[in-house]
């Protein structure tokens, strides 16, 4: 078993290589310059995210489309991946993981307009859309489309559910270890609680999430505001060790090394990637569900999910952690193994307030992820079986969620890694076959952008 998790483990190794990374920011700088810097129209996306559009086709509203987007894309990789990019990357890491955010906002974009633009509907009236939908109608690739939409599938129940769980048993063991609760009663806790939302299908989840995410977002960033209030006197001593170990080799305190650019930039960029999961193709799932009088409108909206995901959220972390090791001499780099033990280290060195910043942070953050990506996982179970295939998916991903908190998952997470890459070249193909259409719809809409689409959304019969 040893030699097989090892055996993965290369694999993923080699799917993850430079080539990959390479791919996808090459992507991202490719798409913003086909968009025309779309990055320009951030605070236009933010602004229609919280107007209505009611009398537009579709099952939610912007809003929900793009709260349900961020509570799977905001996940513990904005906290602990952060911590796990500066612990091997240096601190020069939280610079390239906010440029690949910058530039993978023109990604984010592109895929959720082409998701959008070739949507179909159902018999019963709800919007079906996604990458698969664009390579079937748009490029005319169905074997592309089915890799796309099984990869999802299968990962939907690794890093959308089991890691997240998992993540959450963690930390009230950590916690709260003294209650002696077993971890396959939080599973089963949290197992009832996501079936009941669940169940009642994108509408149930989309309000949900329409709650959950702005309450976690607002309670995050006030309290990253309080910390870094109590870090006042190295705020500057970090940003300068972030700006200065993005480009060259140095130390700062705490044992905070950088290495160079080249292993900086590895690490920084590869944790904004996943981070944010542009080019992923994961958010268009969703985003093809959203009320919306045109496709580049809602592009817009979708956009925005990275501009939080990475550019604030992940800079806030990246912050946080270099400043609080850098003040603390007990949070020295070569007291541990691993970012998260660092990350955890350095939020409980915030007087009274630190360990349960961390504790509702994490548990949030891992429970939206659950919660979205449930219907990422559903989209592609019904593209693939049909609508027989929604319960059986649903029961399965509770199944799956009850029982992975007593799991090891250190072979889930590998393999999740893998079948992101898989998700991520059929989706990447899509939207850079698609840029000149991308393009061209850009142009058009981005100065129409109340123009209604005139092409008649297909009925299907799934």
């Amino acid at each position: 078993m040893d030699s097989f998790v090892s055996y993965l483990n290369s694999f993923r190794d080699i799917v993850w290589g430079v080539h990959m990374i390479l791919l996808l920011l090459g992507t991202h700088i490719y798409l913003t310059y086909k968009t025309g810097f779309i990055q320009r129209k951030v605070p236009l996306g933010i602004k229609l995210s919280i107007t209505k559009d009611d009398s537009s086709a579709g099952d939610v509203s912007q809003f929900q489309a793009l709260t349900t987007a961020l509570a799977s894309t905001i996940g513990t990789g904005n906290i602990i991946g952060v911590g796990t990019a500066v612990y091997l990357g240096g601190p020069g890491a939280v610079f390239w993981c906010w440029i690949t955010g910058v530039f993978g906002i023109a990604t984010k974009y592109a895929e959720s307009l082409i998701s959008v633009k070739y949507r179909v509907q159902s018999k019963d009236g709800r919007m079906l859309g996604g990458a698969m939908y664009a390579l079937e109608r748009g490029l005319n690739m169905k074997k592309m489309a089915v890799a796309f939409a099984l990869f999802a599938m299968i990962a939907s129940f690794g890093i959308g559910c089991a890691t997240q769980i998992n993540a959450i048993a963690e930390v009230f063991d950590s916690n709260f270890a003294f209650a002696g609760v077993p971890r396959i009663y939080i599973g089963i806790i949290f197992g009832i609680l996501t079936a009941f939302i669940i169940i009642g299908g994108i509408k149930s989840i989309a309000r949900v999430c329409a709650n959950l995410v702005p309450f976690m977002a607002v309670f995050y960033i006030l309290a990253s505001i309080y910390i870094l209030f109590l870090n006042y006197d190295y705020l500057f001593p970090a940003l300068k060790s972030i700006i200065t170990l993005a480009f060259a080799p140095g130390s700062v305190e705490g044992g905070l090394i950088g290495q160079g650019i080249i292993i900086a930039a590895r690490f920084g960029i590869a944790r904004g990637l996943f981070s944010n999961e542009s080019g992923l193709g994961s958010a268009p799932l969703v985003a093809s569900a959203a009320q919306t009088k045109n496709p580049v409108r809602q592009a817009l909206v979708s956009a925005t999910g990275t501009f939080w995901d990475t550019v604030v959220f992940c800079l806030i972390t990246g912050i946080i952690i270099v400043s609080t090791v850098m003040k603390y001499p007990e949070v020295n780099m070569i007291n541990f193994q691993n970012g998260g033990q660092m990350t955890t280290a350095a939020f409980n060195q915030i007087p009274y307030f630190g360990s349960f910043i961390l504790i509702i942070a994490l548990t949030t953050f891992a429970y939206s992820t659950i919660l979205g990506w449930s219907y990422y996982g559903e989209r592609c179970a019904e593209y693939l079986f049909g609508r027989k295939a929604i319960l059986p998916y649903k029961l399965l991903y509770i199944a799956v969620l009850i029982f992975a908190p007593v799991l090891a998952l250190d072979m889930v997470w590998t393999i999740a890694d893998i079948l992101n890459a898989f998700m991520a070249v059929p989706n990447l193909i899509a939207v850079l076959l698609l840029s000149s259409q991308i393009s061209n719809d850009t142009k058009f809409y981005i100065d129409n952008i109340d123009h209604t689409h005139k092409e008649e959304i297909p009925v299907v019969d799934k």
